[in-house]
C-alpha cells in the first residue's frame, strides 16, 4: 500500500475544438509533471476537446479525433507515471449522445473511463443537449490508492460523492470547467467543503484557465484537507502546474506539501477576466490585433486600456471620430488616454459623412422636425468608418458599450453597437467607474501607471450627439439606474419589491419598459465577457416580441 502519492494539478488553457494543439499542451504538461515527480496529473473537464464544446460536441468526427488523441496520450504514460484527462466519449450506438468522460491514462494504455453523471443545464450550461449522463461514478486504482473521480458539476449534489465513498474511494480528484462570475470562487469552495465533510475524503479540484466566447475560466485551482482546510490554492487568471504531496496515515491521507496562492478580489479579479477574455478571444481566433472608437469617456477610456493590457499597446489601434457636437475635452482627454497607453490614435472628422446623409435624406423629411433620427446618423457614421477600417486594416473592432446602456437600449444599432467583441458587455456603469479607479491604482501587466486621465473619471457621460447633451438628459442617474437593473435582471425582483427599496414606481415602471423594449438590440450585440450570475444572452434568454409587463401596486 502507498504512503505517499504526489498529485499534479495542471491548471491550463486549452482551445475549443483544438483537438491537436490541446493534445500538444496536455503532452508538455504531463511531461513536466512527471519530471517534477508526480505520480498522477489531474486535468480539467473535457481538456482535450475543449470546454464548453457546446453542438460541436455533436459531431462523430470530433469524438473520433479526441479518442484518437487520447489513446496516443495514453501510450506515452508509464508503470510510475499516470493522467487524468478530459475527453468526450463517443457515442454508442445510433440515436445514443456522447458523454463527457475523463480517461485514466496510465502503464501505456487507457485503463478506464468515468463518465460525468450529473449534467447541468441552467445558465451557460445545457449538456443535457448533448451529452448522454453516465449511471455511476467510476473509481481508479494507481499505486494503491483508490481515486473518486466526480467530474465537475457531479459534485453539486451529494449522491455521487457518497457512492464514492461507499465504494471505497480514499480521495477525490475532480476535473472541472467552472466559468468564472462574481462569487463564484466563494461558491466552489462551499461546495467542495461540504462534499469533503460529508465523505471524510480530501479532494484535489483543478479548474481550466482561459477565455472561450463570452466565457473566462479563472482556474483558482484547490485542495481540501479529509478535516476541510485548504491546503493547496493555485492562482486566478493564470496557468500554472503545481504538485500537491499527501502521505496516509491510520486517519487517512493527509496533505504534507502543496503552494498556497492569493486570490484575487473585488475590481481586480473583474479586471482580469476582462483582460483574460479579449487576450483569448482575439488570440484564439487568430486576429492580429485591434481597433476601437475613443471618444474621451469612460468606456471607451477603460476599454483601450484593457485592450492595451491584453495584447500589448502595438496591437491597439485608436480612432477618434469627431462631430461638430464633439466638445475640446473630449478630443484631449482622447489624446491623453491614447499618450498614456502608449496606442496609435488617428483623427477622422465624421462631418463631412454626415452632411452628405443630410443633403441626401432631408428631402424626404419634409415637415419632420430633427430628432433622434439625426443622432443615430452621427453613431452610424461612427460605426460604418470603424467597420471599414476593420476590414482594411485586418483588425478587430472592439464595441464599448456597458450593460447599463445595452439593458436599457440606450446604444445604437448598426453604430455604436459594431464590433466582434465587448468587455463591456456584462458590467454596469457604476462597476465600470470601479474598475478605472482600480486599474489606475494599479499597473498589473506593466503597460501603463494611472493610464486614464482623472477628467474623463469625473466629467459627466455624454454621447455627444447634440448640444450639451448628457446622458442623465435621457436616463435616471446611474447609480439609480444600475440598482433598478439589477433587481430586474439579476434577482427577476418584482416592481413592488423594486419599490419597496425607495424608486419612485414611475421610474422603475419606465426602466422595466426600456429593458424589454430593446431585446431585439441585445440580440444583435457583440458577444463579450461574463461577469455577473446573469449576462444577457446565454444566461438571461428573453423572447424578443414580449407583452407581458409587470406593474406597481396601487394599494
Amino acid at each position: 500500500m502507498a504512503h505517499r502519492f504526489v498529485i499534479a494539478a495542471v491548471q491550463a488553457n486549452p482551445t475549443v475544438g483544438a483537438i491537436a494543439r490541446n493534445e500538444a499542451l496536455a503532452r508538455e504538461r504531463m511531461a513536466q509533471a512527471r519530471a517534477a515527480g508526480a505520480d498522477i496529473a489531474l486535468f480539467s473537464e473535457l481538456f482535450l476537446n475543449g470546454y464548453p464544446p457546446e453542438d460541436l460536441a455533436l459531431k462523430p468526427a470530433f469524438w473520433a479525433a479526441g479518442k484518437a488523441a487520447v489513446e496516443r496520450l495514453a501510450a506515452e504514460t508509464t508503470a510510475d507515471f499516470a493522467a487524468l484527462v478530459g475527453v468526450i466519449w463517443p457515442a454508442e450506438g445510433p440515436g445514443r449522445r456522447p458523454r463527457n468522460a475523463l480517461a485514466f491514462l496510465a502503464d501505456g494504455k487507457v485503463q478506464g473511463v468515468a463518465f460525468k453523471c450529473d449534467l447541468p443545464n441552467y445558465g451557460v450550461f445545457d449538456e443535457k443537449r448533448v451529452f448522454e449522463p453516465g449511471t455511476a461514478p467510476a473509481i481508479f486504482e494507481w499505486k494503491g490508492v483508490r481515486i473518486g473521480a466526480p467530474i465537475c458539476e457531479d459534485i453539486w449534489s451529494d449522491a455521487v460523492c457518497a457512492d464514492l465513498k461507499a465504494r471505497g474511494a480514499e480521495i477525490l480528484l475532480v476535473p472541472n470547467g467552472s466559468p468564472f462570475r462574481r462569487l463564484a470562487d466563494k461558491e466552489r469552495m462551499e461546495v467542495a467543503t461540504a462534499r469533503v465533510a460529508e465523505t471524510g475524503l480530501p479532494m484535489v479540484y483543478v479548474n481550466e484557465v482561459g477565455g472561450q466566447d463570452e466565457l473566462v475560466f479563472d482556474g483558482g485551482s484547490f485542495a481540501l484537507s479529509a478535516a476541510g482546510d485548504v491546503v493547496m490554492r493555485l492562482p486566478m487568471f493564470e496557468e500554472a502546474l503545481a504538485l500537491s504531496v499527501w502521505e496516509k496515515a491510520e486517519a487517512g491521507w493527509s496533505c504534507v506539501e502543496a503552494p498556497m496562492g492569493d486570490w484575487v478580489t473585488g475590481a481586480e479579479e473583474v479586471y482580469r477576466a476582462m483582460v483574460l477574455g479579449l487576450r483569448d478571444y482575439v488570440n484564439k481566433s487568430g486576429f492580429p490585433g485591434v481597433l476601437l472608437g475613443l471618444s474621451g469617456g469612460v468606456d471607451s477610456a477603460i476599454v483601450a486600456v484593457v485592450a492595451a493590457d491584453a495584447l500589448g499597446p502595438d496591437r491597439v489601434r485608436c480612432f477618434m471620430l469627431p462631430s461638430r457636437y464633439t466638445s475640446q475635452d473630449s478630443l484631449d482627454d482622447a489624446a491623453g488616454c491614447a499618450g498614456r497607453l502608449g496606442v496609435r490614435l488617428d483623427e477622422i472628422a465624421i462631418s463631412p459623412a454626415v452632411d452628405a446623409f443630410a443633403a441626401m435624406l432631408t428631402p424626404l423629411y419634409e415637415g419632420k422636425a430633427p430628432d433622434l433620427t439625426e443622432e443615430n446618423i452621427q453613431a452610424r457614421t461612427r460605426g460604418l468608418s470603424l467597420m471599414a477600417l476593420s476590414n482594411k486594416l485586418g483588425l478587430m473592432l472592439l464595441t464599448t458599450g456597458n450593460k447599463s446602456e445595452m439593458a436599457v437600449g440606450y446604444a445604437t444599432l448598426y453604430g455604436d453597437m459594431c464590433g466582434g467583441y465587448n468587455v463591456l458587455k456584462d458590467i454596469y456603469k457604476t462597476d465600470v467607474y470601479a474598475v478605472c479607479a482600480w486599474r489606475n491604482a494599479n499597473d498589473p501587466y506593466g503597460v501603463a501607471a494611472n493610464p486614464i486621465p482623472e477628467r474623463i473619471l469625473t466629467k459627466a457621460p455624454s454621447a455627444e450627439l447634440r448640444p450639451d447633451q448628457k446622458d442623465q438628459d435621457s436616463l435616471p442617474e446611474y447609480a439609480e439606474l444600475d440598482a433598478i437593473l439589477f433587481g430586474l435582471v439579476e434577482e427577476e425582483a418584482t416592481l413592488d419589491e423594486i419599490v419597496a427599496r425607495g424608486h419612485a414606481p414611475e421610474t422603475v415602471e419606465r426602466v422595466q419598459r426600456l429593458l424589454y423594449g430593446s431585446e431585439y438590440k441585445r440580440r444583435q450585440a457583440a458577444p463579450g465577457v461574463k461577469i455577473g450570475p446573469r449576462a444577457f444572452g446565454r444566461d438571461r434568454r428573453y423572447p424578443i416580441v414580449n407583452g407581458f409587463r409587470d406593474v406597481v401596486s396601487k394599494g
